[in-house]
């Protein structure tokens, strides 16, 4: 693999991701790669154990929501990619971060917001939140303003 910066990696990846291509995937994650989904307590050591994760998902892996890219680094910049939502990327030497949206085989779309921590030019350790949205509640009403999530 060429010498790619870090912010180059998880662009790549994200692309990888969306188009659910195990293969790129595999080649930029760090061979102890280590992914934690921490609302559900689990650990995935591996890229084999996470691809048989994907394989057997149920209905089938989420889609990325059509959209575009920003990228937060040293300079914000958004980036338009055919297959991503508003995706929000920051970070800087050997941590990154993003956010986006997946939508699943029923239909509904989940919030995602993901840290890498890069090693040797790969994504070492990842850890993944999901969220699906919600109402807010009404007793807040008087103190907030609405905001298109992909905007904050």
């Amino acid at each position: 693999m060429p010498e790619l910066t870090n912010e180059e990696v998880i662009n790549a990846y994200l692309r990888a991701l969306a188009d659910n291509d195990g293969e790129t995937i595999g080649r930029l994650r760090h061979p102890d790669y280590v992914l934690d989904y921490p609302q559900s307590g689990e650990r995935i050591r591996g890229h084999v154990n996470e691809r048989a994760i994907a394989d057997h998902y149920p209905g089938g892996v989420p889609d990325m929501v059509d959209g575009s890219a920003r990228v937060a680094g040293s300079e914000d910049r958004w980036v338009v990619t055919p297959s991503f939502t508003f995706e929000r990327i920051a970070g800087s030497g050997d941590i990154w971060w993003f956010e986006g949206q997946a939508r699943y085989a029923d239909g509904s779309v989940w919030h995602l917001v993901a840290m890498c921590r890069m090693r040797d030019g790969r994504i070492y350790r990842e850890v993944d939140y999901w969220a699906e949205p919600f109402d807010p509640p009404a007793w807040r009403a008087a103190w907030v303003e609405r905001v298109e999530p992909d905007r904050v």
